[in-house]
């Protein structure tokens, strides 16, 4: 029963990742830079290296994903104050309302899919399984 749960799981979870980008609202940002813009979000300035480490992807890459997240007005840069030779990316006005504009976007669908196609009791029965999923992370 192990692995079947681990591979409904993935199978779900992947699935529902799909479609939440898809409700998202984010027009045509792929995953890696919607990525970086979440982890900018938490209000945390980080230079491209920093930003490369933490998604796991080269430089080099990171440098293609942030100078497109940047003609989308999205992010800022400037110089870090302890390093002038570095530079601080952060999000701008616009990076922060469209982050928060798409995590309505996706809670209003999940919501409305959830009150028209389930039950009060399937519902709880939903609760409960995340409440038991979320224990996986903590592991």
């Amino acid at each position: 029963s192990s692995v079947r749960a681990a591979k409904d799981i993935r199978a779900v979870f992947s699935r529902l990742r799909r479609r939440l980008r898809e409700v998202a609202g984010l027009g045509d940002l792929t995953p890696s830079q919607t990525s970086v813009l979440s982890r900018l979000e938490r209000g945390v300035p980080a230079s491209a290296s920093d930003l490369a480490t933490l998604e796991r992807v080269r430089p080099q890459s990171m440098a293609a994903t942030l100078a497109a997240i940047q003609e989308h007005g999205l992010i800022q840069r400037q110089p870090d104050p302890a390093d002038g030779r570095r530079q601080l990316i952060s999000l701008t006005e616009a990076g922060h309302e469209a982050i928060a504009g798409s995590r309505r976007e996706r809670e209003e669908w999940l919501a409305r899919a959830l009150t028209d196609h389930y039950s009060e009791g399937e519902r709880q029965t939903i609760i409960e399984a995340l409440a038991l999923l979320d224990r996986l992370v903590e592991l």
